[in-house]
Order: C-alpha cells, then structure tokens, then sequence
C-alpha cells in the first residue's frame, strides 16, 4: 500500500471485504451517493495491468470480481450492473462494480460523463448485508 495513492490512502470508503491480494471497498462521496451499492475490487500489490499478474492471481481478481457483482445484484437489485476496469487516472490495478438502474443520473451512458437527469433518492443497502453476501461468496478473509 502506498500513502501517496488515492485507492490505497482513502479511508473514507468502507472495507467490506479483504484478503491478503484485494480488498472490496463501497464507494462513498457523491460516486457513492449516486450509485449506492458502488463498489471498488482493489488489488493491492501496485500493479498496473491484468496482465502483470499471474494466471492464479488474475483468476483469484476475477473471481472476488464476480462474487462482488453477485453480491451488488442481491443486495441492491439494479436493472443492469457495469463492470469497468480502465487505471487511466490511477494506474493501480482495480475494477468498478457499479450498479444501474434506468433512471438513474447517467444511464445509459457511462457515469462519469455528464448527467442526463437528478439522480433519485435511493436507498443504500447496509454494509452488512453486503458483506453477508460476500463472505457467503468468498468465505472471510484473514
């Protein structure tokens, strides 16, 4: 981890989930706000491409990945979820489990374009349920 990396030195954004490789963080702020349920998958050697892991670990990423995905689907039930992996700002391997609804803020375009409409109110579901969904998932961590 490193001080000076915004993905490694927030600790405004909830750990819902870790092991030694990654950890599942809940976006807050107005990302959060907008998106409730939005969730970061963080790798936490600084890596800055899939490729740079090896075949184990890419598939352990994908699979914590994907049990987040299933977990933001159960727990918050969007119309549709965007898994995006871009590290263009911040080249430290993440992926973005973001959940939409469609009429939310943005849809359908990617939400870090311009809004379309106010975002509604929604509500954020606990992050307990979904770290019950995850750790049903996953298993705990260390």
């Amino acid at each position: 981890m490193s001080s000076t990396c915004p993905l490694c030195a927030n600790p405004d954004d909830p750990v819902l989930w870790q092991d030694a490789d990654c950890r599942i963080v809940r976006v807050s702020g107005a990302e959060g706000a907008a998106f409730p349920g939005f969730c970061r998958v963080l790798w936490r050697r600084h890596v800055r491409e899939m490729g740079d892991l090896a075949a184990q670990e890419r598939n352990h990423l994908m699979q914590v990945v994907f049990a987040t995905e299933l977990a933001v689907r159960e727990v918050m039930r969007p119309d549709k979820i965007n898994l995006a992996s871009l590290g263009n700002v911040v080249p430290h391997l993440h992926w973005h489990v973001i959940p939409r609804w469609h009429d939310d803020s943005h849809f359908p375009t990617p939400i870090w374009g311009p809004a379309r409409r106010r975002a509604p109110t929604r509500e954020l579901a606990s992050d307990q349920a979904l770290q019950a969904v995850l750790h049903r998932q996953l298993g705990y961590g260390p």
